[in-house]
């Protein structure tokens, strides 16, 4: 037991450490006080105050410039991904429903969220939205990748909400599933289909029909979801060029 109060006490610092970072408004890029004036202000070892800040840059709230200091870091969702992504395909080789579960829960916060747009979305956007389409189908038609196209299409969607903690954190559902897209199984769904599916919820949205937009959700979910429920976990090697 003897680890436990040094992790509590490692941790203590962490939290200090954040702390002071919210108590002085400190942006992204600003510097943090010296080493020498962390250990006076936290009653720190250096070594202590080290490790502090290396478990904090890892969580990328602080980034250390070896030679220059240390600086209030990005705050990125990235340490999100990693876990995100490590927890779904490891649960998915130990026969849990992983994958599954991070597609219904991306599923759930897009139709929640498509709901609100409908009829809302700027006249901008939806030219930009039909040309996305219109850059899938030719995609298709030519047989090229469509997962890049598709997700600027859903990016684009959202935009109008103005919020940049909900687009960085759908930006996570989406690295975190395609990282782990390697697992799907089955034959890869018709890009014609695909296609189809997004020009639905783009003329359901532009309606101004909630109910519309959000069975259109559903329908582009649906098949990849009926697949998922039914695959069992692969080599980590096997690849499928899916698109959602």
């Amino acid at each position: 037991m003897a680890g436990y109060p040094l992790a509590m006490a490692a941790r203590d610092l962490q939290e200090r450490i954040k702390k002071l970072i919210i108590d002085r408004r400190l942006a992204s890029g600003a510097p943090l006080p010296t080493e020498p004036e962390l250990m006076e202000y936290l009653g720190a070892s250096r070594n202590s105050v080290r490790e502090a800040l290396k478990a904090l840059q890892a969580m990328g709230i602080v980034e250390i410039r070896h030679g220059f200091g240390t600086y209030v870091g990005p705050m990125s969702l990235a340490p999100m991904i990693e876990g995100l992504a490590f927890r779904t395909v490891a649960g998915h080789y130990r026969g849990e429903d992983s994958l599954l579960q991070l597609l219904e829960l991306r599923e759930a916060v897009e139709t929640g969220l498509v709901s609100r747009l409908a009829g809302r979305i700027p006249e901008a956007d939806l030219i930009e939205l039909d040309g996305l389409v219109d850059r899938m189908e030719e995609q298709a038609a030519r047989g090229a990748g469509l997962a890049e196209t598709d997700r600027s299409f859903h990016a684009t969607l959202y935009r109008g909400l103005d919020n940049v903690l909900l687009s960085e954190v759908l930006e996570a559902f989406w690295d975190a599933f395609h990282r782990v897209r390697t697992d799907l199984g089955g034959v890869p769904q018709d890009p014609k289909v695909t296609c189809r599916q997004h020009r639905e919820i783009l003329d359901a949205v532009r309606s101004g029909d909630s109910m519309r937009a959000e069975d259109a959700i559903r329908e582009h979910f649906g098949n990849i979801r009926a697949r998922l429920s039914t695959t069992a976990p692969q080599g980590p090697h096997t690849r499928h060029n899916e698109r959602v």
